[in-house]
C-alpha cells in the first residue's frame, strides 16, 4: 500500500454536504489518492470510485473489498457502470491531483523537469504532440480559451517558429521558452508559463468536455434525494458547474457556451444545497496552499426525469 500524499481539499465540507451513511452507495468520480473515498468509507458507506489514471490503484490496496470498487474509466462513464438512479451520492474533485503534479515523469508541472506528457491516462496524444504539431492558430486558441492567456498568439507563434528546428520534449524547456518569449518575469508572482501549461493539460485530457459529460452522467446515476458535490479549482470549471446546477435547478436560462441548452418546460432535476460556492477555510489554505482557489458547489437530485440535452 502507498500512503495518500495529501488530504483532499474541502473534505470536511464535502462530507457535511453529502452526509454519507452506512448502507448507502457513493460514487467518488475522481479517486486520486483516495482521500474522499476514505472519508465515505469511514462514515460506513460503500464506494464505487473512478479514475482513468492506471497508477491510482496503488492507493486502494488497503481498502475494504466488500465496500469498495475501483473502476479505471472516465467519470463520464459512471451511469453505464453503476446504472440509472442507482447511487446515493456523487463527488467530483476536479483538476490534476497533487501526486500527478509532484511526479516529474508525468510532465504536468514545470516545477520539476520531466517529459512533456500531461496525460491523466496512458493513452492518446501527449502535450508534446500537441505543442509540436498543432497549427499555430489552433495552439493560440487553446492557450487563450483554456488558459485565459492574453498573449496566446505571441506564445503560439514563438513555439511554431522554434519547433521547426527543434521540437519541444521537456517541461522546463517549454516553460523557459515561454518565459523568454514573454520577456521574462518582470517581478510577476506567477510564472509566465502557468496559464499555458494549464491550457495544454486541459486540452490533452479533454477536461471541460469530460466535466460536461460527467455532470449529465451524475444526473442519470443519482437516486431521488441523491447528493452531488463538485470541487473546482479554476474559473472555467466553476463556470460550467455553476451554470449546469443553476439551470438544472430552474433558476435561470443557460447563458454560457459551455452550458447545456435549456430544455423547454423541463422540471428542475436538482435543488441547490446552498447558494453560491463554499471556499476553504483560512486554516486549510495555510496548511495546503493548493486549496486556495477551490470552490465547492452542491445540489440534491429531485424526482424530475433526466433532462434531454
Amino acid at each position: 500500500m502507498s500512503a495518500a500524499p495529501h488530504k483532499s481539499v474541502l473534505l470536511d465540507e464535502v462530507l457535511a454536504a453529502m452526509k454519507p451513511v452506512a448502507g448507502e452507495t457513493v460514487v467518488d468520480g475522481t479517486f486520486g489518492a483516495g482521500g474522499y473515498t476514505r472519508g465515505f468509507l469511514a462514515a460506513g458507506a460503500s464506494v464505487i470510485a473512478f479514475d482513468r489514471d492506471p497508477t491510482a490503484a496503488r492507493f486502494a490496496a488497503d481498502l475494504p473489498a466488500d465496500r469498495f470498487r475501483l473502476v479505471q474509466e472516465r467519470f463520464s462513464e459512471m451511469a453505464e457502470v453503476v446504472g440509472e438512479g442507482a447511487v446515493d451520492a456523487v463527488a467530483l474533485d476536479l483538476g490534476v491531483s497533487s501526486m500527478q503534479l509532484d511526479e516529474a515523469e508525468r510532465g504536468f508541472s514545470f516545477m520539476r523537469d520531466g517529459p512533456l506528457d500531461m496525460r491523466m491516462s496512458d493513452e492518446g496524444p501527449t502535450a508534446a504532440d500537441l505543442v509540436n504539431t498543432a497549427e499555430p492558430f489552433e495552439l493560440a486558441r487553446i492557450i487563450y480559451v483554456y488558459g485565459e492567456e492574453r498573449q496566446s498568439r505571441r506564445i503560439a507563434g514563438a513555439i511554431a517558429r522554434r519547433r521547426v528546428e527543434q521540437p519541444f520534449t521537456r517541461t522546463l524547456e517549454l516553460a523557459d521558452f515561454i518565459e523568454k518569449a514573454l520577456g521574462g518575469r518582470r517581478g510577476a508572482k506567477v510564472h509566465p508559463a502557468t496559464r499555458s501549461f494549464q491550457a495544454l493539460r486541459i486540452a490533452v485530457n479533454e477536461e471541460l468536455a469530460e466535466l460536461e459529460a460527467g455532470l449529465v452522467a451524475a444526473e442519470r446515476s443519482l437516486k431521488v434525494g441523491g447528493r452531488l458535490c463538485v470541487v473546482t479549482f479554476h474559473s472555467l470549471e466553476d463556470r460550467i458547474v455553476k451554470n449546469f446546477l443553476t439551470v438544472r435547478a430552474g433558476r435561470t436560462p443557460a447563458g454560457s457556451r459551455h452550458a447545456p441548452p435549456l430544455a423547454a418546460g423541463a422540471p428542475p432535476s436538482f435543488q441547490l444545497l446552498f447558494n453560491g460556492a463554499q471556499a476553504p477555510t483560512e486554516a486549510e489554505v495555510e496548511a495546503n496552499p493548493r486549496a486556495r482557489s477551490a470552490k465547492l458547489r452542491a445540489a440534491v437530485r429531485t424526482a424530475a426525469p433526466v433532462w434531454k440535452d
